[in-house]
């Protein structure tokens, strides 16, 4: 499983909008400066976070985008999922008997392998949330160019 740009980015905005938000709206260009992420692809991934009902938009003078539930509620895979971010490690591992392009999927002696290292991966994403990140990182994501070095244990 790789994270793409898409995903990273995503995680990235919802850190800066819970550090910075304090239940004022962010404006997405405040976010894009501090990121360093296009405004048109951060525009993007909101309409995406919205639709998955993890911000909500305020227009007008002083709008934004706040955070549509308690950052204590929303996990990395909450995220991921909401840009479309693909958890799965191999063709098989999600389940998905449709997508399987594999002939030996009846017989595989490592299907349960990535079935179940799936679902710690799937598990870990659910059990972290931006909270979580966000008082880890004394910085509250808001310094840009911030790279997180996190270690996790499967």
């Amino acid at each position: 499983m790789k994270i793409s740009t898409k995903g990273e980015y995503a995680v990235r905005a919802m850190l800066d909008l819970t550090g910075q938000s304090h239940n004022y709206p962010v404006p997405l260009s405040n976010i894009s400066i501090r990121q360093g992420i296009s405004l048109h692809y951060l525009e993007q991934l909101f309409v995406k976070l919205r639709r998955a009902r993890l911000v909500n938009s305020i227009r007008g003078p002083g709008g934004g985008y706040v955070l549509a539930k308690k950052s204590s509620e929303i996990t990395i895979g909450d995220i991921l999922r909401a840009v479309h971010e693909d958890l799965s490690i191999y063709e098989c591992a999600d389940g998905n008997k449709n997508k399987i392009q594999c002939d030996k999927i009846e017989n595989c002696i490592t299907s349960i392998l990535w079935q179940r290292l799936a679902k710690h991966i799937s598990e870990v994403l659910d059990s972290i949330t931006i909270d979580n990140l966000c008082k880890e990182n004394k910085n509250g994501g808001q310094e840009k160019g911030v790279r997180h070095a996190f270690s996790f244990s499967i």
